[in-house]
């Protein structure tokens, strides 16, 4: 575990890495039941007291429906590893293309993840990044802005290494 993540109670750690264990956008309480092997009304308080803390938070907010939620990216971010690479992009950019099909083929294989995320998928991250794609952060540490550098890129990378 990272040590942001350390900070973080390890219900809300486990609740937020569902997203990626379950491969979906979207959970509702259930799921987090059923993860934390809430039988109990005393488990499942718990579980709805973590749910409401990182809402509260901003790293889960409600869906759609009535006990659904979805991770925020801050939430997605959270559980970042230090080498964990991210790429802000959006439809139709010829420069976040063409750093995709730079930085694919560094972290394939190197044991890290890689989220490519459409700005345009989400309100707070298009006000954010709106005409400054693609932006690249590696861990939670934004690398290149704009225009990307796979130089720079690289040499960021391997440092993270040591």
């Amino acid at each position: 575990m990272s040590a942001a993540n350390q900070s973080m109670p390890d219900l809300s750690t486990r609740i937020l890495a569902l997203f990626d264990e379950l491969k979906r956008d979207s959970l509702d309480l259930h799921a987090f039941f059923e993860m934390a092997g809430s039988k109990s009304p005393d488990h499942q308080a718990e579980v709805l007291d973590a749910v409401a803390e990182l809402v509260g938070i901003g790293l889960l907010k409600p869906g759609d429906g009535g006990d659904f939620y979805t991770r925020t990216e801050e939430g997605r971010l959270r559980l970042a590893g230090a080498r964990d690479v991210t790429l802000y992009s959006r439809q139709g950019c010829h420069l976040c293309e063409t750093a995709r099909d730079q930085i694919v083929p560094l972290v394939n294989g190197a044991g890290v993840r890689f989220a490519e995320v459409d700005i345009d998928q989400d309100p707070d991250l298009r006000q954010r990044y709106d005409q400054v794609v693609p932006v690249v952060l590696i861990g939670k540490k934004e690398v290149s802005r704009e225009r990307f550098d796979l130089a720079n890129f690289r040499k960021q990378f391997q440092d993270t290494k040591r």
